[in-house]
């Protein structure tokens, strides 16, 4: 063991740059650290001004409870990481951003056009039975005003909306079933929807609010967000070759091409 070159040691146990690869592909830790590797990558070339780097440093020591020189070297040895990668990584999360904003931000207005069916928010009445006459038989009893749709829903509903009198929401319309949620996109405020089968249920819906995604800061930070996520995974899939096979020490355990 003296001739290996350990690199880690928890324990009892010593761990070598030989042994290491293996590890972090058995505790799925290759896709993780590809990832960043290839965030590394695209934000090499952007640059923050003196004053933006001071800034993020002070919320980065405010973020991890850093407040001296003693308790930065604490860190430091923890996460065995060297002062000049810490200066790299208190402002990784800037240039991260101002990747995201160069890459995307000319992209947002088509792209939440595209999404935002999805991103409008309903809230609604639902009302579940197995049994499709006491279904119908619910329904007409609400049209006809015998009784309201919270009365029967928390007597007859047959999932945990009947502890809500049947009221859920607000949701996206991309959290519900496809079908209850093309009913309510549907709908106006209000509307009673008679029984309908989802697969083995038949509800009962009505539409209380509906309310309509805007593109605020909020919004333009989530589809951001998202497309970064969807082009790291993409450049994940189409750019990494992970091998499990022993390579020889100048080939490396996995490519980024």
């Amino acid at each position: 063991m003296e001739n290996m070159n350990i690199v880690l040691k928890i324990g009892e146990q010593a761990i070598s740059s030989a042994e290491l690869y293996p590890l972090l592909g058995q505790y799925r830790l290759l896709p993780q650290l590809a990832k960043e590797i290839i965030i590394d990558q695209a934000i090499a070339s952007i640059t923050c001004s003196q004053e933006e780097s001071t800034l993020a440093k002070q919320k980065f020591y405010q973020k991890q409870q850093i407040a001296d020189e003693t308790q930065l070297k604490v860190w430091l040895d923890h996460h065995g990481m060297t002062p000049e990668q810490f200066e790299e990584l208190t402002v990784r999360d800037l240039k991260i951003e101002k990747f995201k904003q160069l890459t995307w931000a000319d992209k947002l207005d088509p792209y939440f056009v595209k999404c935002k069916g999805q991103l409008d928010q309903v809230v609604y009445s639902l009302i579940r039975s197995k049994d499709a006459g006491v279904a119908q038989e619910l329904y007409f009893r609400i049209q006809e005003g015998e009784n309201t749709f919270s009365e029967l829903a928390r007597q007859y509903s047959q999932g945990s909306e009947a502890q809500t009198g049947g009221l859920l929401g607000p949701v996206e319309l991309k959290i519900p079933h496809p079908k209850i949620a093309q009913i309510l996109a549907a709908s106006r405020p209000g509307q009673l929807s008679p029984p309908t089968q989802v697969g083995d249920w038949w509800v009962i819906l009505r539409l209380e609010k509906y309310m309509s995604a805007q593109l605020d800061d909020n919004t333009r930070q989530r589809l951001l967000n998202e497309l970064f996520q969807s082009w790291l995974m993409a450049q994940l899939k189409e750019n990494v070759t992970f091998s499990p096979s022993e390579p020889s020490p100048e080939e490396g355990k996995f490519s980024i091409e």
